[in-house]
């Protein structure tokens, strides 16, 4: 974008945001959106991105501020007052009907005098195909949405705003379903956009995406605004800087492994999903003492599953499972963990943590049972709370006491809790899934650190995660996963960004 213009075509000024509970969302915040630009707004989970761009939207309603619309000011009751003034909102999960043509679901939800079904489908494709020809947005109108890829549908979700005569679009989170090829067209789609005249605002935690795309960066921290900059005078040091408020080392510093004995072996694995549809199909893998092996691949192909099929919290249909010589397959959770396996789970609130329990509670949660927490029947209080205290203190969690409930810490301080608990009782083999979501990158920096020094303490690490830069960073080998088959396999030292992007979206070697 050139020298912006005077006038702003969105402005938010003070915006403020309550919820209950006294969490101060958004603490007078301030946005200026221009013609032609892509806005970038940085910031960790948490920080009031989202509840921010959810006000302007009108799914939430501010307590005080004001918003400008082209110099007026607006008040957005719904969505549907946003998108009559020219807003459209791409969400992180796609808001399409499957069983529809692309072309249907555009037309869902538009005024029609024969109703939302019945418009012209042939004047619809016509003005889809102009659009995409226009923006590089290429999808079939008559291709049901089921049979679509992911980046597939992102571009159904940007057809239907521009669809709706769109000029200011908001992106959540955009690339966090996409392949690095994908996130490389999305980047292209976008300028077109702005060039077209479009205003963007780009919502990411990814600090070298908003660099690459963005004219200006707007970083969030506790619901404030930090700092507004151009993305030209700035950098990755500083914009986590900003985003945390100390630097950080953003890629972790580990020398060469030196793996020893097989500790994990995975052998023609076949797992279902809850829609009893097949999720791993023949998946082979093996995981060595002093080693981490990360599992790539866009979220939804196959890897909650082997994650919870090596804990044994999924049935498996087919197929084996060894902890070196001893069998695993058909052994329940509670097996695997008096085995020598630790688990840090892909939902930690879901699968790990207890919220309402305190985080000397959860500490002890996988042992309660025995010495020195339990003696003669009599649970002793005092030696829980000496384990969390110590605990606490070697994991850096940053809470005021070991009594706080688990659900009042940060992300980062709750993945630490559980992070703490599993490497408490010495696993040989860890499996950890998602290590650093929804985690600020102070303490992904140190969750990042922690697993490399296990690694050099000889446990085997199994990491399973969706950011491909964090399994680059970690990995001493990867391996791709797609639609729950091993597409490749290579070592982290001789990885390619793009061969492995053609992995995750299914070409082969």
């Amino acid at each position: 974008m050139s020298t912006p213009p005077t006038h702003p075509i969105v402005a938010m000024h003070a915006i403020t945001k309550r919820f209950p509970g006294g969490v101060l969302a958004s603490d007078h915040a301030d946005l200026d959106l221009y013609a032609g630009e892509i806005l970038g707004l940085l910031g960790e989970n948490g920080a009031g991105k989202s509840t921010l761009m959810n006000i302007l939207y009108g799914l939430l309603r501010p307590d005080s501020g004001e918003i400008r619309l082209r110099g007026k000011v607006v008040h957005f009751h719904s969505a549907h007052d946003a998108i009559a003034h020219g807003l459209g909102m791409v969400h992180q999960h796609f808001m399409l009907v499957p069983t529809f043509t692309v072309a249907e679901n555009l037309m869902v939800g538009q005024p029609s005098p024969r109703g939302p079904l019945l418009e012209n489908r042939k004047t619809v494709a016509r003005r889809i195909t102009q659009l995409s020809e226009q923006f590089g947005l290429k999808v079939d109108p008559a291709a049901e949405v089921w049979q679509l890829s992911v980046g597939q549908e992102q571009r159904v979700e940007i057809l239907k705003a521009l669809y709706r005569g769109v000029e200011i679009l908001i992106l959540d989170e955009p690339t966090a379903v996409l392949t690095p090829q994908e996130v490389d067209e999305l980047i292209i789609i976008l300028r077109k956009l702005a060039q077209d005249g479009r205003s963007i605002i780009f919502i990411s935690h990814k600090l070298h995406e908003v660099m690459s795309v963005c004219d200006r960066i707007m970083v969030m921290r506790d619901g404030r605004v930090v700092e507004t900059v151009l993305a030209s005078a700035t950098n990755a040091a500083a914009l986590s800087r900003m985003m945390v408020g100390h630097d950080v080392l953003l890629r972790v510093d580990k020398k060469p492994a030196t793996p020893t004995a097989v500790r994990l072996r995975v052998r023609n694995l076949h797992v279902r999903d809850e829609r009893n549809l097949p999720a791993l199909r023949g998946v082979n893998l093996e995981v060595r003492a002093g080693e981490i092996v990360g599992i790539a691949g866009v979220e939804g192909n196959g890897q909650r599953e082997l994650e919870e099929a090596l804990v044994g919290l999924r049935r498996v249909e087919q197929g084996q499972i060894h902890l070196g010589d001893q069998e695993m397959t058909h052994c329940p959770p509670r097996q695997w963990f008096d085995a020598g396996v630790g688990h840090v789970p892909s939902d930690r609130y879901k699968t790990a943590l207890l919220r309402d329990f305190s985080i000397a509670e959860n500490l002890v949660l996988s042992k309660i049972d025995q010495a020195p927490f339990t003696r003669h029947g009599l649970i002793d209080q005092r030696a829980i709370d000496a384990h969390a205290q110590a605990l606490v203190q070697q994991f850096d969690v940053r809470t005021p006491s070991v009594d706080v409930e688990v659900g009042k810490l940060s992300g980062g301080n709750a993945q630490k809790v559980v992070l703490a608990r599993e490497l408490a009782h010495q696993p040989q083999v860890l499996i950890v899934a998602q290590p650093t979501r929804g985690v600020d990158v102070g303490a992904i920096e140190y969750v990042h650190r922690e697993l490399v020094r296990q690694r050099d303490q000889g446990m085997a690490i199994l990491l399973i995660s969706t950011e491909l830069d964090e399994i680059l960073n970690l990995s001493d080998r990867i391996i791709v996963l797609y639609e729950g088959r091993v597409m490749g396999e290579c070592a982290s030292a001789d990885a390619d960004v793009h061969h492995l992007g053609l992995l995750m979206a299914g070409a082969g070697d």
